[in-house]
């Protein structure tokens, strides 16, 4: 009978970061991991296919951590979506503040350039769900196509706002991230400018002046 113990999904996760964050780097194999820290191939195999499938689950581990810090809080589901957000975004960077070492050593060897790296990948699954639930408000163009493609264009703005705080937090040698959380602050501020309905109406009624005016002009 094998001596070696049963272990739940966190506590091989919990191995994992502590090795990145002592040794500066990833195991040389999941044999010699799993060995180390005397665990079952099959106990290994039944939560994870890869060390970066193990990666991903950290990220995610982060988001949910996050969203339920925030469920308790009976302040936050009276927020409006902006609210929502700005509280999500200063207490993810709280968990990632308190993980920075192994975040850093994480993302640093896969590297932050435009695309998405798959260490992210569960991240911006999570993240993308979590902004269609806050149920941003969209200009009603009473056409289904053009809802759509508004509520695509959100979600995927969402994650490169995300994405782009997170290089930035990064290279945030301010005491205690204070630039993080301005640049939170105003980065917020300034997306949801950019999709306040009554601003684009108006916007969009000035172009239809516009166009009528030119149309008129031009018999």
């Amino acid at each position: 009978m094998s001596s070696k113990k049963s272990i739940e999904k966190i506590d091989i996760i919990t191995y994992y970061m502590e090795y990145v964050e002592s040794n500066g780097k990833t195991p040389k194999s999941i044999e010699y991991f799993i060995e180390k820290h005397d665990i079952e191939i099959e106990d290994f195999d039944k939560h994870f296919n890869s060390f970066e499938d193990l990666e991903q689950d950290v990220f995610k581990i982060f988001f949910d951590n996050t969203v339920s810090l925030l469920n308790k809080s009976e302040d936050y589901h009276a927020f409006e979506a902006k609210d929502k957000l700005l509280s999500f975004y200063y207490t993810f960077f709280e968990i990632l503040t308190a993980n920075r070492e192994y975040v850093e050593i994480s993302l640093d060897r896969c590297g932050l350039y435009f695309s998405t790296p798959n260490v992210l990948k569960k991240l911006k699954a999570n993240v993308l769900k979590f902004i269609d639930l806050l149920d941003i408000d969209t200009i009603d163009f009473k056409q289904q196509n053009i809802e759509n493609i508004q509520k695509k264009a959100i979600r995927e703005s969402a994650w490169i706002q995300l994405y782009a705080t997170l290089k930035f937090w990064l290279d945030d040698t301010s005491e205690a991230f204070e630039k993080t959380d301005v640049y939170i602050e105003k980065s917020i501020k300034a997306s949801f400018d950019l999709i306040d309905t009554t601003a684009l109406k108006s916007i969009i009624d000035f172009g239809k002046f516009i166009y009528k005016e030119q149309f008129k002009s031009s018999d």
